[in-house]
């Protein structure tokens, strides 16, 4: 008996609890020479797609892939991106979701001449979501 993995679960999840919590979705995926999508947006090895209703059309999120179509400096383009490559998915407001760890270490590898990219890519990754987390704010009620 073979077992479904709980990743698309977990990202339909995170996907309706952002809708319902009126949060922009957004998906982190890993950029792999394989993968159709636009270079151009690609830092640090991954790409951030905001998957909200307002910014792509036919979203769609099975077990084997997230695709959608979004405009790119104006050009409507289809994607089709499988679930090995998403690293995580999170609320923009709140920088609030869930990462995932890399359970396709073929996906992982190409494009890697080394481990040591690789944990490069991670901490800049890591870096760039704490800079854009907001300081805590406290209120006294009465």
């Amino acid at each position: 008996m073979s077992t479904n993995s709980t990743k698309p679960y977990l990202i339909r999840s995170i996907y309706d609890w952002c809708i319902d919590s009126d949060f922009t979705p957004y998906v982190s995926v890993k950029a792999y020479p394989d993968l159709d999508i636009p270079i151009e947006y690609i830092k640090n090895g991954e790409i951030v797609f905001n998957i909200s209703a307002k910014a792509v059309h036919e979203l769609i999120i099975n077990n084997d892939f997230i695709s959608f179509t979004a405009r790119f400096n104006g050009v409507p383009r289809k994607l089709e991106i499988p679930l090995a490559a998403v690293k995580g998915i999170f609320a923009k407001e709140v920088n609030q979701g869930i990462a995932f760890s890399s359970d396709n270490k073929e996906v992982e590898n190409q494009g890697m001449p080394d481990n040591e990219q690789q944990n490069s890519t991670i901490q800049n990754s890591l870096t760039y979501q704490t800079k854009k987390s907001r300081k805590p704010n406290l209120r006294i009620i009465k």
